[in-house]
């Protein structure tokens, strides 16, 4: 699609590879903040990466509690209403609810996915803030420009599909037609035609069924192009096919919305963006710098600063 591989050669996302890599070469702990639509925080330990928040992508919790790991009772049981249901994740571990393999392979997928959807969205600024300690680590942390190289990739082979769509770009509904029973389609497949009523976008879908907003997707991508799914039209009809009224999956608890947002109604649109992406390496050698001179990075450092080229 053009405007993903518009997005694709834009230098958006050069002030935050030269953020990391002045981090990663101070060995900074430290939070920084990636100002734009969607958005997140980089919480950083030593240089590293121990994890990457996002409103574009799932968090833990929600990758936990829709996925069946962990159940509503267990999870109500370590936040009390009113308290922050971020930061407990861990105790899960003590108290047997999930082994410590396992939830590491979550937050590691968390962090990963939160990487691509701040890629994959429009990005301002970066502002550092000193770091009050990550809510979930995976391990020592990850190299900052490997990860950023690796969402990279992911939007490069998103771009190359022939029927691409940006996480919050557009609206997807299940195509006219498409209509009967439907034994043989893979479980996520049909959660997807369910919840594609024209309304909601990959990300949407992503928090409802609680997968990886790059997988959904990466997987409506595809369904477009075999003619299970088109765009939604802003005169377009909206509702569940009549194939899907008594197949309608039945959620374990309601979606996890992102930071007071509302996962079951009409999201705004975005405006579309840059995401910067170049398929080279994604940061040359950059001097170490302190954190203390990272409290804004400004756009017009981009192109000069950032050791990125555009392509």
């Amino acid at each position: 699609m053009p405007d993903i591989r518009e997005s694709l050669h834009r230098a958006g996302h050069g002030v935050l590879s030269l953020a990391l890599a002045q981090c990663r070469a101070a060995g900074s702990t430290m939070v920084l903040r990636v100002c734009g639509r969607p958005g997140g925080v980089f919480h950083l330990r030593q240089g590293g990466v121990v994890a990457v928040e996002s409103p574009g992508a799932p968090g833990i919790e929600t990758l936990l509690l829709r996925s069946g790991r962990i159940s509503e009772s267990d999870w109500a049981e370590l936040v009390p209403a009113g308290m922050d249901s971020r930061r407990p994740v861990a105790e899960l571990v003590a108290r047997g609810h999930i082994g410590a393999a396992e939830l590491q392979v979550v937050s590691a997928m968390a962090l990963q996915d939160a990487v691509f959807a701040v890629l994959a969205g429009d990005m301002g600024d970066c502002l550092a803030d000193p770091e009050s300690g990550p809510l979930v680590p995976v391990g020592p942390g990850e190299d900052p420009l490997r990860l950023l190289d690796d969402a990279v990739r992911k939007l490069a082979a998103l771009a190359a599909m022939p029927q691409a769509v940006l996480p919050d770009r557009e609206r997807v509904v299940v195509r006219r037609g498409v209509d009967g029973p439907a034994e043989d389609l893979a479980p996520h497949r049909k959660a997807i035609l369910f919840l594609a009523d024209g309304r909601r976008t990959p990300r949407d879908i992503a928090f409802m069924i609680g997968r990886g907003v790059y997988h959904v997707t990466v997987e409506i991508s595809r369904m477009l192009a075999e003619g299970l799914l088109e765009r939604a039209t802003r005169n377009g009809g909206t509702g569940v096919p009549r194939v899907w009224a008594t197949q309608a999956p039945v959620p374990r608890r309601p979606a996890v919305a992102p930071h007071g947002g509302d996962a079951t109604g009409e999201l705004p649109r975005r405006t579309p963006g840059a995401s910067g992406i170049t398929e080279k390496t994604l940061a040359a050698d950059v001097s170490a710098t302190s954190w203390k001179g990272l409290f804004r990075f400004r756009s017009r450092t981009r192109t000069a600063n950032s050791g990125v080229a555009d392509s």
